[in-house]
């Protein structure tokens, strides 16, 4: 044990490197003495380089250190990237948690959110003070401009959030949103570190993984600068968003924004400002950011349909329906664990 705390520390005397700084500047920002920091480790280079960075700044930083890994048995490799996540924590002297999900196969949200979702409930079920995840400016590129394409709206560009209370008393962060991903292959390079391939993020029938592979060189060969300007204008989103979450509570009044809600809250409003607030109250319960022409869809039914009828409009595993002139939003079935953290 003692050896491989030497090899760890043995490194503070290297010179600082982008990576390494911007994750302390981060850290020092949100943490304070004595907590608890377990990194979501997939065994992937972006959590891997995180990881690596932590245990050199753990006893500078003083926390403590730990790592959970989320094995999903959707792949073949999922045994194989397990034990190779054993190998780095036994090697770094990392406490590691392995928690095994069953992953519901027909979803209505998808396969790839189902997953994303069983992951957050695992973690929620961890000890500590934060979970560290290790999203980077690529991702908030890619997810700015997927959710552009499908349609998302405003509150789909809006950037992945930094901090999020995942429940009371823990929550996530994500120290290397700012960094790119040319970045973390220079550290992981620097310092030797291996890693394991998803195959599935080779796979370009996902929409996801095309726009990473064939879209993004594309546009970085024309624009050197776009991830960095999709980023830029992924964070100049978040405030509009905020500024519309602000004018939705405005409209709600003393009303709390929760389901059922009268009907009379979305018919005394504009067109806009009806979407708006719907948009906002399924964000807060859980339902993934619907495209705008769905919550036109959603409003049209809600309010132009007759009294003697129930229109309901179907979000995922949800669905939304008007009863008694109160609009009321319930699961479709009751598959625990579907609520969607960006």
């Amino acid at each position: 044990m003692r050896a491989c705390w030497a090899m760890a520390n043995s490194r503070n005397n290297e010179p600082p490197d982008i990576l390494g700084k911007v994750v302390e500047a981060f850290l020092r920002r949100h943490l304070k003495p004595d907590q608890k920091l377990v990194v979501g480790l997939s065994g992937g280079r972006d959590s891997v380089a995180l990881l690596h960075i932590l245990k050199r700044l753990q006893t500078r930083l003083e926390f403590h250190l730990s790592a959970c890994h989320v094995n999903h048995r959707l792949s073949a490799s999922a045994k194989e990237w397990q034990l190779h996540c054993h190998r780095i924590c036994e090697e770094w002297c990392v406490p590691l948690t392995v928690k095994t999900v069953e992953i519901p196969r027909g979803s209505a949200v998808g396969l790839e959110a189902a997953a994303r979702s069983k992951r957050y409930v695992a973690f929620g079920e961890l000890s500590a003070d934060w979970i560290v995840l290790a999203q980077h400016r690529g991702d908030v590129a890619e997810t700015a401009l997927f959710n552009m394409l499908r349609g998302a709206g405003l509150a789909g560009m809006a950037s992945i959030p930094e901090i999020r209370m995942l429940r009371l008393g823990l929550s996530l962060m994500r120290p290397m949103l700012g960094v790119a991903r040319t970045d973390i292959n220079a550290y992981l390079q620097r310092h030797h570190l291996d890693w394991v391939e998803d195959e599935s993020n080779l796979d370009t029938r996902f929409s996801r993984n095309f726009l990473r592979h064939e879209v993004m060189p594309v546009l970085v060969s024309r624009f050197p600068a776009a991830e960095k300007k999709l980023a830029s204008a992924a964070a100049h989103f978040s405030e509009a968003k905020l500024l519309l979450d602000q004018l939705a509570m405005l409209d709600l009044g003393e009303q709390s924004p929760e389901f059922p809600l009268p009907i009379e809250y979305f018919a005394r409003l504009s067109e806009p400002r009806c979407r708006n607030l719907l948009r906002f109250l399924l964000y807060r319960h859980g339902t993934g950011i619907p495209s705008e022409e769905r919550l036109l869809e959603a409003v049209r039914q809600l309010l132009e349909a007759k009294q003697d009828r129930h229109p309901e409009v179907i979000f995922g595993d949800k669905r939304l329906y008007r009863k008694r002139g109160r609009v009321y939003l319930e699961p479709i079935n009751a598959v625990e664990g579907l609520n969607l953290p960006i």
